[in-house]
């Protein structure tokens, strides 16, 4: 009650200290209408539905001749403004280019652009520069609306003697409708609907449609049309079909692939077609109460779309899902393979992950010898980046299994198990049942893939850096197995935020991975490796196919283990650039490691050497695996639109299922007699 007293007592201070200037037929500026609106715009989100104009209704209704005035203000500042960019413009993604529409949307919000002064554009501006704005104003009750209507003696769109609002409509609509045409023409995205290229283009339609719906308003000079006209019933049948194109398109990105500019122009036309279904609803009156109703609401979406104009995170949100949704795709089918089920195949993960040991051990050495060469930051940055990166790569090309590099891949398996794990409704509480299933044979896969990367990288360290001494009767690692020793005890180096960097950087190799495939898949570059006349000339049809099929499924996994090594490798480098104690821990080169520090110091480490050793390496693999599958946890249930509520959900289930089951998570199924 407080409030509106307050209110009332500042619209009546308000209206006497503009009174002169609202008199004035000449007066349109907009200070008046600006302090006005600051006294209704609430202070915090939580205010919004309290919103009530209840007392500048009364002033008004109190003082006929202030509501003559105000009246006549009102229409001097709105009278004869374009608003046909509101319509074809505002709110709608300008470019294919994703990160020059991030950077214009940024300015915007900060230092927006400001349109003519003969624009409504630039009155919506200086009134209604908020974000929120539109949220508020959009909970103003209706017949508070209706009445301020009234007292106002407003005209509604569809009274005008000269028809200007209805052509602003019209105009913006053809403008939307010309646009969509030649985007969805283009090659580019015509090529992913080939479903499509045997008929006629929707989009070529309603062009025409709209061409003649057009031409006979003007004609006429029409304010509206009903719903039973036959023009608008066609051209919500061609805008459905549209609709259905931009749909069609967005599945086929599984067939074809998709790149961020396809991506965008998409979604660029999916926002057209919204805008024309919302705007073209504007035009239809089948009963007369309408008219003021649909003028109120149409100024309320044109104040939702400028104030929402530079929403970042929508876009981001939108631009980012499907392209996210792609590249977890590639990881899930990839990860896959990383999930065991039978005994046989959990052994057969433990003699890869032995493998993938034996291959971190040789790094381990080679990284030994590096750290002693003379040269520059840059030089040793580089050295380590070939090491990891050759390493890596051959682990990856000879089978053999890395363990941490699991996680990335898996988690997204993992989603596409649970958004797959019902196929109706009697179902629903059965996937999360299935999906801790699912997360056990997950579990012990990983287990068992760390078990055989530590137990190999060891011996084979040792062994490797003995041989070494009996052949040149040089310990290699004399003069630092106290800093590869301290390197695993968390209480002398940050060593779990560098196992959490590593994290971090095996998530970003699975993106790479997905990322690259995607981007392959969509131009086609196996198809156009195998039809390559040249290499089919010269190694034949059947080398040049091979060729072809290795690319498509080993490129993706050498660039991204390549990137990954450069990760890994420039890390300390930057870190020292920078000033910061920057590194990174893994939990295979932690195991080889150790066995280094245990051989530079004769073989002899302390108990307590030993426990925050042992210790330590599980540590780092506790975060290795944590960070990276959190992550790629995350972006899974991004690109799937699924709420974390379901986490929840899904943890109970494996909670449950491990109280159950608590050897399925470290060992396979007993096979069936």
């Amino acid at each position: 009650m407080r409030e509106k007293v307050n209110a009332s007592q500042e619209i009546k201070q308000l209206f006497e200290r503009f009174e002169a200037q609202l008199s004035d037929p000449a007066y349109i500026e907009l200070d008046f209408l600006a302090a006005l609106i600051d006294i209704f715009r609430p202070k915090r989100r939580s205010l919004y539905y309290q919103v009530d104009i209840a007392p500048l209704l009364i002033y008004l209704e109190a003082s006929p001749d202030v509501r003559f005035s105000f009246s006549s203000y009102v229409r001097r500042v709105i009278d004869h403004k374009d608003f046909d960019q509101l319509i074809s413009d505002t709110g709608i993604i300008s470019y294919a280019d994703f990160r020059y529409e991030i950077k214009k949307r940024i300015t915007e919000k900060y230092l927006p652009s400001q349109p003519p002064k003969s624009t409504l554009q630039y009155v919506l501006n200086q009134l209604f520069y908020h974000s929120q704005d539109a949220d508020w104003v959009a909970v103003i009750p209706n017949d508070q609306l209706q009445r301020l209507y009234q007292i106002c003696d407003f005209n509604s769109l569809y009274e005008s003697d000269v028809n200007f609002e209805i052509k602003e409509i019209l105009y913006g609509l053809e403008v939307l409708v010309q646009r969509i045409t030649g985007r969805a023409m283009e090659t580019d995205v015509n090529k992913m609907v080939p479903e499509f290229q045997n008929f006629d283009s929707p989009f070529i339609a309603i062009m025409r449609e709209f061409s003649e719906l057009n031409d006979r308003f003007l004609a006429g000079n029409l304010h509206f049309m009903t719903s039973d006209d036959l023009a608008y019933k066609q051209i919500l049948v061609l805008h459905k079909q549209c609709e259905n194109y931009i749909d069609t398109a967005f599945a086929n990105s599984h067939r074809f692939g998709i790149s961020i500019k396809v991506n965008q122009s998409l979604l660029r036309i999916r926002q057209q077609l919204e805008r024309i279904k919302a705007i073209i609803s504007f035009l239809v009156i089948d009963k007369e109460q309408e008219k003021v109703d649909k003028s109120i609401a149409f100024a309320q979406t044109l104040i939702g779309y400028n104030c929402r104009k530079s929403n970042v995170r929508k876009l981001v949100g939108q631009s980012t899902q499907l392209l996210a949704y792609e590249i977890t795709h590639h990881t899930a089918q990839t990860g896959e393979h990383y999930i065991t089920s039978s005994k046989k195949e959990y052994w057969n993960m433990f003699r890869s992950a032995c493998g993938g040991g034996i291959i971190v051990g040789v790094m381990c050495i080679l990284k030994l010898f590096l750290g002693k060469v003379e040269t520059s930051e840059f030089g040793h940055a580089l050295l380590y980046s070939l090491n990891y990166a050759i390493g890596f790569t051959a682990i990856y090309l000879f089978g053999a299994t890395l363990a941490t590099k699991q996680p990335a891949m898996t988690a997204s398996a993992l989603v596409a198990a649970i958004e797959n794990g019902a196929s109706g409704q009697d179902e629903t509480r059965h996937r999360y049942w299935n999906f801790a299933v699912f997360f056990a044979r997950l579990f012990r896969s990983q287990f068992i893939a760390f078990v055989g990367n530590v137990i190999m990288a060891f011996p084979v360290s040792l062994v490797l850096i003995w041989s070494i001494q009996e052949l040149f009767h040089y310990n290699a690692a004399a003069g630092k197995w106290m800093t590869l020793v301290n390197d695993l005890n968390p209480t002398e180096t940050p060593m779990i935020l560098h196992a959490c960097i590593a994290g971090v950087f095996l998530f970003l190799s699975g993106i790479i991975a997905g990322s690259i495939s995607n981007r392959d898949k969509h131009n086609s570059v196996y198809y156009r490796i195998e039809e390559q006349p040249v290499l089919k000339k010269v190694f034949g049809k059947e080398k040049t196919a091979k060729v072809a099929r290795f690319y498509e499924k080993k490129w993706a996994g050498i660039v991204s283990n390549i990137w990954f090594g450069v990760f890994m490798g420039t890390t300390a480098s930057v870190g020292m650039f920078l000033g910061l104690n920057l590194d990174i821990r893994h939990i295979t080169f932690a195991s080889g490691n150790l066995a280094l520090g245990l051989f530079g110091n004769n073989m002899s480490l302390t108990t307590d050497m030993w426990i925050w050793g042992i210790l330590g390496i599980g540590l780092i693999g506790f975060f290795n695996f944590a960070v990276s599958f959190s992550l790629s946890l995350t972006l899974a249930f991004r690109s799937r639109n699924l709420s974390f509520g379901e986490l929840i959900k899904m943890a109970k289930a494996v909670w449950i299922y491990f109280k159950i089951s608590p050897r399925s998570f470290f060992f396979p199924p007993q096979d069936k007699s």
